[in-house]
């Protein structure tokens, strides 16, 4: 459990260095982060259940859509 809390922190520190050093601001990413890892969840959450149907069915159709 430490070494899983160990590798998500440094991730997240080796993450944010390196948008720092893409000249982004380090704020920010952080914030996107955050709002990244529970958005779908979220989003998930206020959905219906017809219209995340809907949306499943979309993107079923999509994939069998596509020529390879």
């Amino acid at each position: 459990m430490a070494k899983l809390i160990v590798d998500e922190a440094t991730e997240e520190r080796e993450s944010a260095e390196k948008a720092i050093s893409e000249g982004k601001n380090p704020a920010a990413v952080l914030l996107g982060r955050k709002g990244g890892l529970k958005g779908g969840k979220a989003r998930a959450a206020k959905l219906s259940a017809q219209k995340r149907s809907q949306i499943a069915k979309k993107a079923a159709n999509a994939r069998w859509q596509k020529k390879s």
